[in-house]
């Protein structure tokens, strides 16, 4: 693990690297995958499944069977588990819905807003090291609560040509409409393209590995929506003297278990705290399966020394991290100062785990520093704004001057004509 103290501002830009980029290459890659799966649709599918996954895909769409099947594999204690965090979500996002907005700007002229949900929409899960049976309430909850019609769900299956039968269930209970057994970015391309099987979408949702989120870029420049760039996962610790070095350890670990792109920083101003996590993390890592995995993420993570608060803060708003945590004496008073996050936990027994699984938050974040300008999904991700305008005679004619000059300084006569036949002027 890698300790830096107190480095120089020239020294931050290498600090807040990311670990995974995609190359030329792994563009060329994607792109030849979504050109593929367009043009020859399920076909294609089949293929890069026998290729990528090593299974031979019969039915790309999950079956009545199946889902049943699965409903009957999930342990009681797991379906609990799964209801209570489905309530915390939906209690949270269901409080997010917009008032319709009405406003006369002036007399006789009336505006609106309505917030409007997506019709059709597709979630991807990732299959990979974990079932993320998790991603299914992120994403499929709002999606219900927001009122979109069609929700369609893409996810690998695994050697045994079936999907983990936690994901299933979560799906089922969640009012997801179909399920298709794709992963990688051949997903992505399939929900924007369309193929025999699998429905066309307007906004694709979910994160994925570095070859996903390309994919999702790629297809967002072609007319399908989606919800933000969200790659390899990431946390940033900001922690004082007060922290436990076993909380910020199994903070570290818990995000490296994500993927060995995952990345953890540690920005501390104790030096003791700094030289005594990464034997705490070694205790902890002893007692943990996917140690090979852990390490490669580890390997590119960082503990930083700085020299105050401010510092602190300047520096974790400059990197954005997908997952802050504030496990400082001052979290409250810290908290004010963050700009870019995509999700923030505070005080010492506010682990990045309770918002992945069960607070009510969102876990589908934006990475890779997006949280400058993204925000994570919430109940607005799956809804356009409307905005309606009526003008009554009196209304138009109030503002008929003000329309006409500004139409003429534009040379845009015709905009003067439609205002002009309506108020009898020439």
């Amino acid at each position: 693990m890698n300790i830096v103290k107190y480095p120089s501002q020239a020294q931050w830009a290498a600090l807040m690297q990311r670990a995974a980029t995609v190359n030329n290459d792994a563009r060329a890659v994607v792109a030849d995958i979504i050109a593929n799966v367009r043009q020859h649709g399920d076909e294609a599918l089949r293929e890069y499944a026998s290729r990528f996954d090593r299974i031979t895909l019969a039915d790309i769409k999950v079956s009545a069977f199946e889902f049943e099947e699965a409903e009957a594999l999930v342990s009681q204690e797991l379906k609990d588990s799964i209801a209570q965090a489905k309530s915390n979500i939906e209690a949270f996002h269901a409080a997010q819905r917009m008032q319709e907005i009405e406003v006369e700007t002036m007399p006789g002229v009336v505006c609106r807003q309505r917030a409007v949900p997506i019709t059709s929409v597709g979630l991807y899960i990732p299959g990979g090291n974990s079932p993320l049976f998790s991603t299914v309430l992120m994403l499929a909850v709002p999606a219900k609560i927001a009122g979109c019609r069609n929700i369609v769900m893409c996810t690998p299956a695994g050697r045994d040509g079936k999907v983990h039968p936690a994901i299933l269930y979560t799906a089922a209970l969640c009012g997801v409409d179909e399920v298709y057994k794709v992963g990688g970015a051949q997903a992505v391309a399939a929900m924007a393209c369309g193929t025999e099987t699998v429905k066309r979408v307007s906004k694709i949702f979910g994160p994925g590995n570095r070859w996903v989120m390309e994919a999702k870029m790629q297809v967002s420049s072609a007319g399908v929506a989606i919800d933000m760039p969200a790659g390899p996962s990431e946390v940033m610790i900001i922690a004082d003297a007060s922290a436990q070095a076993a909380h910020v350890a199994s903070d570290f670990l818990s995000q490296a278990e994500h993927g060995p792109d995952s990345q953890s920083i540690l920005l501390t101003t104790s030096e003791a705290l700094a030289e005594q996590l990464p034997e705490v993390t070694e205790e902890l890592l002893n007692q943990l399966p996917r140690r090979e995995m852990m390490e490669k993420s580890l390997s590119h993570s960082h503990v930083i020394v700085l020299h105050d608060d401010e510092e602190m803060m300047r520096f974790a708003n400059e990197y954005a991290p997908e997952h802050l945590i504030i496990n400082h004496a001052s979290a409250d008073a810290l908290a004010l100062e963050v700009e870019n996050a995509g999700s923030v936990f505070l005080g010492p027994y506010s682990p990045e785990s309770a918002g992945d699984y069960a607070s009510g938050t969102n876990h589908t974040l934006p990475t890779s520093g997006y949280a400058t300008a993204y925000s994570g999904v919430n109940l607005d991700s799956f809804t356009k704004k409307i905005t309606f305008q009526q003008l009554s005679r009196e209304g138009i004619e109030s503002l008929a001057q003000s329309v006409m000059t500004m139409a003429e300084a534009e040379d845009l006569m015709a905009h003067r004509i439609a205002v002009a036949v309506r108020v009898g002027k020439k």
